[in-house]
């Protein structure tokens, strides 16, 4: 199996599309209630689900970028505003964390051989 999409909860549609658009998604469904976005690279997608209920959304979703810091870089110029800079971690991933309008945290990383392939890997 191949995970195709991750469907984040939204409050305001067109806050949250727009938001994503200037993080440099292209946008390739947009109704009222519901829009989906292709990564730049690869064959992954991800939806925005207009939610009328409040929620609290435990998930994080990740977005791999080689070019990490640059890309912080090149969001903070646009307004974006990080939770925590990119930052090494013990589990030898490069992380910067931030939220969409509707509060899901996102985290921009870089991990290159340690995603799939950490020292720790079960065989």
């Amino acid at each position: 199996m191949e995970l195709n999409q991750v469907t984040l909860p939204v409050t305001d549609m067109d806050k949250a599309t727009q938001f994503y658009r200037l993080m440099g998604f292209k946008q390739i469904v947009d109704t009222a209630h519901y829009a989906r976005f292709e990564c730049l690279k690869g064959q992954a997608t991800f939806s925005l689900s207009l939610e009328s209920e409040s929620f609290c959304n435990g998930a994080v979703i990740y977005f791999e970028s080689e070019e990490l810091d640059l890309l912080c870089e090149k969001l903070v110029a646009k307004g974006f505003k990080f939770e925590q800079s990119p930052t090494d971690q013990r589990y030898l991933w490069r992380e910067a964390i931030l939220f969409d309008p509707s509060g899901n945290k996102i985290k921009l990383y870089w991990a290159g051989e340690n995603r799939l392939n950490p020292p720790w890997r079960v065989n």
